[in-house]
């Protein structure tokens, strides 16, 4: 990375952490290439970079190398889709989206694989939602690439009733404000149909209304 590119990040991501001072700078991971190694089977290349690397996309001329993030889609009983809209202690307050987050480097020796995916899906579910699902009972649903050619590992657990998962979220905002912490989500929805989806105030992430679009259709696939 050149120096000027370096300094120019360094001093967006100093300005964001002003705003926001519980901005996460740990290691994640960033996507350096894909490759379909078969038909049904794709490869990612990835390198660790600290989160600060995506605000090279505000630096001019800078070129930033994507992030990879998994979600969760969780269904209720009555055929809804669990969203969540995001604190404003997040690095996207007040963004609605699925449980999940960026992925995290795995430890030494360690593949970075379907398994740990999914691994990582089912603690990012608990901890955004204290929806408490085995990784083995997530099933990959979707691989997305959106905005700023992120791309998402999307894995669907098993439905649950819409009062069930209310109430496990209340529990884990109590938890979180006893201990005096902000919640990575601070409110849940649930949406059936695309147009349920302007009901929603703020922003959303980019691949929310195609994959409502997809799942209410019983279409699964890549979403492009």
């Amino acid at each position: 990375m050149p120096r000027d590119h370096q300094l120019a990040r360094d001093r967006v991501w100093d300005e964001a952490v002003k705003a926001n001072p519980g901005l996460f700078d740990g290691p994640v991971v960033a996507c350096t290439g894909l490759d379909w190694d078969e038909p049904h089977s794709m490869v990612l290349h990835w390198a660790p970079v600290p989160y600060r690397h995506f605000a090279l996309r505000w630096v001019p001329e800078a070129i930033a190398l994507p992030p990879l993030f998994v979600a969760v889609v969780q269904p209720t009983d009555e055929g809804g889709l669990l969203v969540g809209r995001m604190s404003s202690s997040t690095a996207t307050p007040d963004r609605w989206q699925l449980p999940g987050g960026s992925v995290e480097p795995p430890d030494d020796h360690h593949p970075l694989d379907e398994t740990a995916l999914r691994r990582h899906a089912a603690r990012e579910l608990v901890e955004e939602t204290g929806i408490d699902t085995a990784p083995e009972d997530l099933t990959l649903l979707v691989v997305t690439r959106g905005e700023h050619g992120s791309i998402g590992i999307l894995f669907r657990a098993p439905p649950q009733p819409a009062p069930v998962l209310r109430e496990r979220f209340a529990a884990l905002l109590s938890a979180e404000a006893a201990l005096g912490r902000d919640p990575e989500l601070r409110e849940i929805a649930f949406v059936r149909f695309p147009a349920e989806l302007a009901n929603l105030s703020g922003p959303q992430v980019d691949y929310l209304n195609p994959l409502v679009r997809r799942y209410v259709t019983g279409m699964e696939g890549d979403l492009g």
